[in-house]
């Protein structure tokens, strides 16, 4: 097998070539995420981990799903310990564990949610 030739950074690219580009990759661009129950952090720079799971349990709490599974990974423990960082202070999370019940073990981390804020009567009535 013979090993790929070395990238030239001066070589112009083929812009009918959709593996080429010469525009960087847009990292800020919004992705939809189904809201689900289950959110997988594999694809997210660790950044973005903070907002990114305070924004999804809103979410699932809207929605009224109220048991969560975060996918953090094993690797070295540093998102794992992000994540719970962000259950550690959140007043509606009732309770966080590794997820040991479906075998991932600490890969994964459940999270029990309060349910979603009781609406006021005046907000069901209307003025």
């Amino acid at each position: 097998m013979t090993p790929d030739p070395p990238i030239d950074p001066d070589r112009p690219t083929d812009p009918d070539d959709p593996t080429e580009s010469s525009e960087p990759e847009a990292e800020d661009e919004p992705l939809e995420l189904p809201i689900d129950g289950e959110l997988d952090l594999h694809l997210f720079r660790p950044r973005d981990v903070s907002g990114l799971v305070d924004d999804y349990l809103d979410a699932c709490r809207e929605r009224g799903i109220l048991q969560v599974r975060i996918v953090h990974g094993k690797g070295i423990g540093a998102l794992r310990e992000a994540v719970h960082r962000v259950l550690s202070r959140r007043r509606d999370v009732l309770r966080f564990r590794l997820d040991s019940e479906s075998g991932a073990g600490w890969g994964a981390t459940l999270v029990d949610l309060e349910g979603p804020p009781a609406r006021s009567r005046d907000a069901e009535t209307g003025p």
